[in-house]
């Protein structure tokens, strides 16, 4: 099954994620099928927190691929604020 799902990168106690399409049986920094955004939990002052393609995401839910739960709420965010941008 594909997955979208996050990725950790970043130095210790600074977090950074990519949001990536994977395998669902690979490991979670193991091997990806596409980098399709990023978040930033530690983001402050200008720095953007989440960075999402959406057309992106679609694409691969229309063909199958399954949101995690954090994923998702990161979509639902990006979702919310891209109208009123």
């Amino acid at each position: 099954m594909v997955k979208i799902r996050l990725t950790r990168g970043g130095a210790k106690k600074r977090p950074f994620y990519h949001i990536i399409v994977t395998d669902s049986r690979s490991a979670r920094d193991g091997r990806n099928i596409e980098r399709v955004g990023y978040y930033n939990p530690v983001a402050a002052g200008n720095e953007k927190r989440v960075e999402l393609d959406v057309a992106r995401v679609d694409h691969w839910v229309g063909n199958g691929a399954q949101l995690t739960e954090k994923v998702r709420n990161l979509y639902k965010e990006v979702a919310k604020s891209a109208p009123a941008a």
